[in-house]
């Protein structure tokens, strides 16, 4: 009878998704739930307003980051509850334990590195220079001293440092174009991807769009957790390593940014 018992329990386990083939689903362990900020739901930080990782369309919460945290959640065994957060609030918050995890661009740095976890790569983010299309800018070489929008300790904050660019603080993307636009700075520094995706929808005149893959590596972008919280942190890269074996990673990169930005 018990050995019956555990059978149940095995298959219970696994959900079969007989379109497309097997989809395993792990119920979450005792251990992760011991880890949850709420029992059953993998709670996730975001900004919510930046496309295409995380923004909203006619009111409701989309994007690649929020596509890929619902069916990591799903196959954890848990449901995805997203808090949409302010930029300069999401690490600290993470650090207070108000969310599980933070999926918002997060590129790996050996700074990150001494206080949190990062889970596998799940994208690659190529850094790009946004200018006037008048602009004689041509590098980021050319780029110190004058001034340049970013995010308030993001990793695009940090390549203005690193060629000696006056920082000009700001987190949102359309708004940092505007800003361009209207001269009151020279350039951004941001995401090829968030291009690509932004001038899908929206009108880029005026401005163009300089590649700085040749000057700084491409940032392995990762979920975030607290060191505290090891069994979240191995269960997310299970589930997740899942997703881009099935090729489900690489068909939202797809739908999302027109590429697979995965490697």
């Amino acid at each position: 009878m018990k050995f019956w018992k555990k059978a149940l329990l095995v298959v219970a386990t696994v959900t079969l998704g007989l379109a497309g083939g097997a989809t395993v689903t792990h119920a979450a362990s005792s251990a992760v739930n011991s880890e949850l900020q709420h029992k059953g739901e993998l709670t996730i930080g975001l900004e919510g307003t930046y496309s295409p990782y995380s923004y909203r369309k006619d009111g409701k919460l989309t994007g690649f980051e929020v596509d890929l945290g619902k069916d990591v959640a799903k196959r954890m065994g848990l449901k995805a509850h997203f808090v949409p957060t302010k930029w300069d609030s999401l690490i600290a918050g993470l650090g207070a334990g108000k969310f599980d995890v933070v999926m918002n661009n997060i590129t790996q740095t050996p700074e990150r590195a001494k206080q949190y976890h990062f889970s596998t790569p799940y994208i690659h983010s190529h850094f790009a220079l946004i200018v006037p299309k008048n602009s004689h800018l041509t590098n980021l070489k050319q780029i110190s001293g004058k001034k340049i929008i970013a995010g308030t300790g993001t990793n695009n904050a940090t390549v203005v440092k690193k060629f000696k660019g006056t920082l000009v603080p700001n987190s949102n993307f359309a708004s940092s174009l505007d800003m361009v636009r209207q001269g009151r700075a020279t350039g951004t520094v941001n995401s090829r991807e968030a291009w690509y995706a932004y001038s899908k929808q929206h009108a880029t005149k005026g401005l163009k769009m300089i590649d700085a893959s040749n000057e700084e590596r491409p940032a392995k972008i990762s979920a975030l957790f607290n060191k505290k919280d090891p069994a979240i942190q191995k269960s997310y890269n299970r589930a997740l390593h899942q997703l881009q074996q099935d090729g489900t990673v690489k068909r939202l990169s797809q739908k999302y940014f027109g590429a697979d930005i995965t490697k």
